[in-house]
């Protein structure tokens, strides 16, 4: 009888101990390891953690180069497509003016940045792309590039598009109709997808603006 509960207490002890740690391990992994929590968003899309878009460098119309360091610092929103489409791009971008005008007014705009990206660099000269885009605020960014840099910045930021010819000899570009979210790190944060809603983008990007 004496053996037998002298054994038992060392064995209770490890077990105790074996719990406490484990309980203070699953705190530690919960405090510091965890995926941080979202903010409430209506239409945002976040991924559960951001991700890394690799190097590239694309051009403006402006002529200045267009790379990932001009993504670091703000939130920026990125539209991959092109002028002669007839109704994703314009309506998109139409949507973007009337949520850039609310962010003036709320003196937001200084910390997003928006970006047309065309993905038919063939016909969207720089001059095409500046009449284009300053159509709809002379405050956005268009730019375009090399198709090996297109598919390079479109496939880091979980985008697409394809070109072909049709049998009229007409071309054909098919792109994401989805709007990208970038961080102030400079990487993909998430994504809105259409429909899309002008104060509903106002109201997740002022969200996203909050401080921690």
């Amino acid at each position: 009888m004496t053996q037998s509960s002298t054994t038992r207490i060392p064995s209770i002890a490890l077990i105790l101990i074996a719990a406490f740690a484990c309980g203070l391990g699953l705190f530690v992994a919960q405090r510091y390891f965890s995926t941080p929590k979202q903010p409430p968003l209506q239409a945002a899309l976040l991924y559960p953690q951001a991700r890394e878009i690799p190097d590239f460098t694309l051009t403006q119309a402006n002529g200045k180069p267009l790379t990932k360091a001009d993504w670091r610092g703000h939130w920026t929103l990125i539209f991959f497509g092109y002028t002669s489409c007839p109704d994703v791009c314009p309506t998109t971008l139409a949507v973007f003016k009337q949520a850039w005008a609310e962010l003036v007014k709320l003196g937001l705009n200084q910390r997003i940045q928006i970006d047309f990206i065309s993905v038919d660099p063939q016909r969207d000269t720089p001059e095409q792309l500046s009449k284009y885009v300053a159509f709809f605020s002379a405050d956005f960014i268009a730019a375009t590039g090399s198709d090996e840099q297109l598919t390079l910045v479109t496939r880091g930021t979980g985008q697409m598009f394809t070109r072909g010819v049709d049998a009229k000899g007409n071309v054909e570009v098919d792109h994401s109709a989805s709007v990208v979210i970038v961080n102030p790190q400079a990487q993909v944060a998430g994504m809105f997808r259409p429909p899309l809603s002008a104060p509903i983008i106002v109201a997740d990007l002022q969200t996203l603006l909050k401080p921690e």
